[in-house]
């Protein structure tokens, strides 16, 4: 079974990307399941490397970590990056920097498509 995630808000301030995340990662541990995250919008940032948070404070650079450990696959829309600054060599190690037409395509591929 395929799912695609795809996170608008930003990465805090909200916990929106965290419990998308939360069941993207309890969903790539199941036998069977690939797991697809799309990052746009201001969830772009969440895929910036170097993240440091609070002592005791979820880490969306971890959790996105933790997915890609699992074989899922984790995408951010190329445009937003831009839009907010974010170079390629600034992301997460194994997050791609993609197009519309790369989500166009997970949506058409996916069995399950969950908007956060």
């Amino acid at each position: 079974m395929r799912t695609l995630f795809i996170l608008n808000d930003p990465p805090y301030g909200s916990e929106r990307c965290y419990n998308a995340l939360r069941l993207a990662a309890s969903l790539a541990t199941r036998e069977g399941e690939q797991v697809w995250v799309y990052l746009m919008g201001d969830a772009g940032s969440g895929a910036k490397a170097g993240q440091e948070v609070p002592k005791g404070y979820y880490n969306i650079e971890a959790m996105l970590r933790l997915i890609l450990s699992y074989g899922g696959t984790v995408g951010a829309c190329g445009t937003c990056l831009e839009a907010r600054g974010l170079a390629e060599s600034e992301l997460i190690d194994g997050v791609q920097k993609c197009t519309l037409q790369v989500l166009t395509d997970w949506v058409q591929e996916a069995d399950r498509v969950l908007p956060f």
